[in-house]
């Protein structure tokens, strides 16, 4: 059982990263479109048409992927005022945080995928790309909301970065 488990615990290591990767080559994509986008705007009084529309899509891909990472690192839902309460009681608002969690990655996936569904007749204005590429990232973003939740529910501890909580809580003393 213990395979098994480090096996799934390695699967999402492993897509995490790649989430991961994936919103930072979102990240430099945006900044270095925006940054070129100025530039030739400013000094050569020309704009690539495009520029805006890419970089809205590149946005909103990271907005939606930052969410799920969001919640796989227990950012969200969040509050210290209740840190202090029978530790029994912490783990049951826990786990209706992550049932409320579940929930919203359902809504995602099951409206998204219909908004989705809605806009795949139409393209966007200057690249002529389908719309669809605009909403998809709702429903995946709902699935990997629902994968972390009910992991979460399960017992694992996904964050990958609780050091940086346990410095902050060190550095407020």
């Amino acid at each position: 059982m213990g395979e098994k488990k480090e096996g799934l615990k390695r699967l999402f290591l492993t897509l995490d990263k790649i989430i991961e990767g994936f919103c930072i080559t979102l990240l430099v994509a945006m900044i270095a479109i925006v940054f070129t986008a100025v530039i030739t705007r400013k000094i050569f009084h020309f704009m690539f048409a495009w520029s805006e529309e890419v970089t809205l899509l590149c946005l909103t891909w990271f907005t939606f992927m930052g969410i799920a990472i969001g919640f796989r690192e227990r950012l969200h839902l969040g509050m210290d005022l209740f840190e202090h309460l029978n530790p029994k009681v912490l783990k049951i608002s826990n786990y209706i945080v992550d049932a409320v969690t579940f929930v919203f990655g359902l809504y995602l996936i099951i409206y998204g995928w219909d908004f989705t569904m809605m806009m795949r007749g139409s393209v966007l204005a200057a690249t002529q790309l389908p719309n669809v590429v605009q909403y998809i990232v709702m429903p995946i973003t709902g699935v990997l909301t629902c994968i972390y939740s009910a992991l979460q529910i399960l017992g694992y501890d996904l964050r990958r970065y609780n050091v940086i909580e346990e410095e902050i809580k060190h550095d407020a003393k």
